[in-house]
């Protein structure tokens, strides 16, 4: 069977408030690398042939552009972000040819996707049109309301993660819209479309690096990584 073409949109638009530093959290670096270098080069790792479009801030698109040079990221191309992660979704895809069957769309923080990862939300898009990777739920929930909170059955719950993977025709046909506050990521998108989101199994260790706290935690996944690549610690 003949793999499907796939488009990688990798957003990271982000301005790195909740991060603290003085640069945006997709440049910090774990393990030596730049957050956003890693999260290009698993999708070329996963994914070879596919392009790559980095939506970025214009302010700093100069910025990686030679910040990179000192690293080495697979190749991808850059665009320019929008006001919301919206708009900087919608300038990946206008970025993208009509010649992709997926679109995949990642966000640029999240570095730990695993070949497997990748691969797998592919084939369940392929099959499917959609596929968004989720965990199980493990901590407990409360539903806080006037009178208080009250504790949520957990069960049902899944954490969503990405990379989101779309029938290239499902996902542009969504962001033909107008941008709504209720869309937090694009499976909310494609679903306000009229469109069925299927799931499949993400990885606990896919983490979306937002806080100091998070990079501690990655540093210690990357030494794991480099670990299990054969460097010695």
């Amino acid at each position: 069977m003949e793999q499907p073409r796939v488009g990688v949109i990798i957003v990271a638009g982000g301005s790195g408030s909740r991060m603290g530093g003085a640069l945006p959290k997709q440049f910090a670096l774990v393990g030596g690398e730049p957050i956003l270098a890693r999260t290009i080069n698993a999708f070329r790792k996963a994914l070879p042939t596919s392009r790559i479009v980095v939506v970025l801030p214009a302010e700093y698109i100069e910025f990686w552009k030679n910040f990179s040079a000192r690293f080495d990221v697979a190749k991808h191309s850059i665009v320019e972000g929008g006001k919301e992660r919206f708009h900087s979704v919608r300038n990946g895809i206008e970025a993208l040819s009509d010649a992709v069957d997926l679109i995949a769309v990642q966000d640029g923080v999240r570095p730990f996707a695993s070949k497997e990862l990748i691969l797998r939300t592919v084939a369940c898009a392929a099959e499917h049109g959609s596929a968004i990777p989720v965990v199980k739920a493990v901590d407990s929930y409360r539903m806080v309301d006037g009178d208080g909170s009250r504790i949520i059955d957990r069960t049902p719950l899944r954490i969503v993660q990405t990379p989101q993977i779309f029938a290239a025709p499902i996902l542009r046909a969504a962001y033909d819209t107008e941008f709504r506050s209720e869309f937090t990521d694009d499976a909310s998108v494609v679903e306000y479309s009229g469109e069925k989101i299927a799931l499949c199994e993400g990885e606990y260790t896919n983490i979306k690096i937002t806080t100091p706290d998070d990079l501690v935690v990655a540093e210690a996944i990357a030494k794991t990584e480099n670990c299990g690549e054969g460097e010695n610690i």
